[in-house]
């Protein structure tokens, strides 16, 4: 979940939601991919870090199935992410923070729990459950000083070109 944590730090850094991604193999011990948020710089709503981190690990696998495979996430994956575990067949999902608003695995759809749920991974959550939800409220209330800051007389907050 370090790695994972360090991942979601450098998306922050690239002005991305702070979310890392780590996809693992438990019996070599080794991490086969990591990934952070990018939706905004690759102009990808898919770019979730867990989508970004299978698709990583499939390729370096040669195989789109990650069976025994394990991925830590810093966030509750939401539905979108929790689809695309499932079509995997990722074996655990661990995660930190939990997501009441968008989540999908343990708020919202519950999606591992829907009776159409081809593949199930066994889930933990709260993992450096602290850390991962002070990443993103700093993260959040930086943003929100930013919009809210002041500006000087006689200029106007920017269109939403820049201008």
């Amino acid at each position: 979940m370090r790695i994972a944590l360090d991942a979601a730090q450098a998306a922050a850094i690239d002005g991305e939601t702070p979310v890392g991604a780590v996809v693992f193999d438990p019996v070599s011990g080794q991490v086969v991919a990591c990934a952070g948020n990018a939706p905004i710089g690759l102009h990808d709503p898919t770019a979730h870090a867990e989508i970004r981190a299978i698709r990583a690990a499939a390729r370096t696998l040669g195989n789109y199935r990650l069976t025994g495979l394990w991925l830590y996430v810093t966030l509750e994956p939401c539905a979108m992410c929790a689809g695309a575990i499932s079509q995997a067949r990722v074996g655990r999902v661990v995660f930190g923070a939990s997501d009441p608003k968008g989540g999908g695995v343990i708020h919202g759809p519950r999606v591992f729990d829907q009776p159409t749920t081809h593949w199930r991974p066994d889930v933990v959550g709260g993992v450096l459950a602290e850390e991962s939800a002070a990443m993103l409220k700093s993260f959040f209330k930086a943003r929100r000083a930013i919009v809210q800051a002041p500006h000087p007389v006689g200029e106007t907050e920017p269109d939403a070109d820049g201008r």
